[in-house]
C-alpha cells in the first residue's frame, strides 16, 4: 500500500488538518500541522492572561500603594523608637562606666597604697626577722602554728608583685571598657543591660580577691611577729628559770611586775597595731639577747663531753690517804693528751704548776666566777690571755696529786668552790636556747 502524504500512528492512518478557502473560482487550501496549532493556541492564551493581569494591577494599584506606604510608616516609627531606647541605654551605661572607672581608680589607689605599706613593713621586718631567727632559732615543738609554717620569710615578706598588679589593673580596665561585640537586631525586644554589669561584677570580685590576699599577708606578718615574740619570751623565761633554779644570778629586768598600769582606752588602727607588735618583738629580742649574754658568761658547758665522771664534788674518801676529805671539783675520765677546753669566755689568771693540782689553768669569767683545770700534761695558754668559750687551754694528764690520767674541773664564785654539777645541769637545759 502507498503511504505517501500520510502519517501512521500506532498502525492507524491520520489525515492532517486542512484549511480550504474558496473565492469565486479560486480555491485554496492549507495544511496545518498539529504542533503549529498548539503553538498558536498557547500564544493566544498567554496574551489573554497577560491582559487580564495588567488590567487587575491597574485596578488594584492604588490599594497596593496605600498599604505599602502605611507599612513603611509603621516600620520607620518602630525604628525611631528603638533608636531612642538604645540611645538612652547607651547614655545610662556610659554614666555607669564612668562611675565604675572612678571607683576602680580609687580601689586601685587603695591597693597600691596598701602594697606600698607592706613593702615598707618588709623593709623594717627584714633585719628584725633575721635577728629573731638568729636569736630565737626554731620554734618549740609544741607550737603548732610555727610547725605549720616552715618558710620563715614567705608569710611575712609576700606582696602583690608589680607584674601581677599591672595585670590586675589592665584586666579591670578591659572589663569595664569592653563593649558588647555580639550582633543584635534593631527589632529585638531584649532590654537587659550591656555586659558592663558583668564586667563590674568581675572587677569587684577581683578587688575582693586582692584585698583578701593583702589582708592575709598582713595577718601572717602579725602572726609571725607575735609567734617570734612569744618564742623569744619563752626562751628568755626558760633561761631565767634555769639560772634561778640553780641559784645563779640573773641581772636582767625580765619578768618585772607590769600589772600596775592604767589609762584611757584608745582604739588602734592597723599601722599602730603593727608598730606595737614590732616594738614588742624588739623588746623580747633585747630581753632574750641580754639573758643569753649573761648565760654565755657562765661556765655552763661540759669540759669533757662524752667522758664519765670518776669522782663528784663533795666529801669523799681521799684516794691516796684513804681518809674523808672534801673534793672541790669533779674528775672526768680522760686519756693523756686529750684537749682540755674552757667552758666559758674569760681571761687566764693562772697557768702553771700549782701544788696538788699539778699543771693547772685558772680562767676568770667575770662577776666573781672562775674555773680551774688541773692535772694537765701540757699548758697551751699564758696569763692574761683572753679566751673564747671552747678554746683549748692544754692537754689532760696526771700531773700533781693524782692516781691516774683524768681532768680535774672546778667552778668557783668569789673564791669559794661550787658544785660544777649545778652548772652542767643548767647548761643542758639552756643549750637549745644558746
Amino acid at each position: 500500500m502507498n503511504a505517501t502524504g500520510q502519517s501512521a500512528v500506532f498502525g492507524r492512518r491520520k489525515e492532517p488538518h486542512t484549511v480550504i478557502i474558496a473565492r469565486g473560482n479560486e480555491i485554496r487550501h492549507f495544511t496545518i500541522r498539529p504542533w503549529l496549532a498548539a503553538f498558536i493556541g498557547s500564544a493566544f492564551a498567554a496574551i489573554a492572561i497577560g491582559y487580564l493581569l495588567a488590567t487587575s494591577y491597574l485596578v488594584l494599584r492604588d490599594d497596593l500603594i496605600g498599604a505599602t506606604t502605611a507599612r513603611q510608616a509603621r516600620m520607620q516609627q518602630a525604628y525611631e523608637d528603638r533608636i531612642s531606647a538604645l540611645r538612652a541605654q547607651v547614655d545610662r551605661i556610659t554614666s555607669r562606666q564612668l562611675l565604675d572607672q572612678q571607683l576602680m581608680e580609687n580601689k586601685v589607689s587603695e591597693l597600691i597604697e596598701r602594697q606600698t605599706q607592706l613593702s615598707q613593713r618588709h623593709g623594717r621586718l627584714g633585719p628584725l626577722l633575721e635577728r629573731a631567727e638568729n636569736e630565737v632559732g626554731a620554734a618549740p615543738a609544741e607550737d603548732p602554728a610555727a610547725a605549720a609554717k616552715p618558710d620563715k620569710h614567705a608569710e611575712v615578706t609576700g606582696s602583690i608583685s608589680q607584674p601581677a598588679q599591672n595585670y590586675a589593673v589592665a584586666s579591670l580596665g578591659a572589663d569595664l571598657g569592653a563593649a558588647d561585640t555580639r550582633p543584635f537586631s534593631l527589632w529585638s525586644t531584649r532590654t537587659d543591660p550591656l555586659p558592663s554589669d558583668t564586667a563590674a561584677d568581675r572587677a569587684d570580685k577581683l578587688f575582693v580577691s586582692i584585698n583578701q590576699s593583702l589582708k592575709s599577708i598582713e595577718n601572717e606578718q602579725l602572726t609571725r611577729i607575735r609567734t617570734l615574740a612569744d618564742n623569744a619570751y619563752k626562751s628568755a623565761d626558760a633561761i631565767q628559770q634555769a639560772l634561778q633554779a640553780a641559784g645563779l644570778p640573773v641581772d636582767s629586768d625580765f619578768g618585772k611586775n607590769e600589772s600596775d598600769v592604767g589609762g584611757p582606752l584608745i582604739p588602734l588602727d592597723s599601722s599602730m597595731i603593727f608598730d606595737s607588735k614590732v616594738k614588742e618583738l624588739d623588746e623580747a629580742l633585747d630581753t632574750l639577747d641580754q639573758l643569753k649574754k649573761e648565760a654565755r658568761q657562765l661556765p655552763l658547758a661540759n669540759p669533757a663531753p662524752g667522758h664519765s665522771v670518776t669522782s663528784p664534788f663533795g666529801v669523799r674518801t681521799d684516794p691516796i690517804l684513804g681518809t674523808a676529805a672534801l673534793h672541790s671539783g669533779m674528775d672526768f675520765r680522760a686519756p693523756i693528751g686529750m684537749a682540755a677546753k674552757v667552758t666559758a669566755p674569760g681571761i687566764v689568771t693562772k697557768a702553771g704548776w700549782n701544788g696538788g693540782y699539778g699543771r693547772m689553768v685558772e680562767v676568770d669569767h667575770g662577776n666573781g666566777f672562775a674555773t680551774r683545770y688541773g692535772h694537765l700534761s701540757e699548758i697551751d695558754v699564758t696569763v692574761g690571755e683572753k679566751l673564747d668559750a671552747g678554746a683549748t687551754i692544754g692537754k689532760t694528764g696526771s700531773s700533781g696529786r693524782s692516781t691516774g690520767p683524768h681532768l680535774h674541773y672546778e667552778v668557783r664564785h668569789n673564791g669559794e668552790a661550787i658544785d660544777p654539777l649545778r652548772f652542767l645541769a643548767v647548761g643542758k637545759k639552756v643549750a637549745q636556747y644558746l
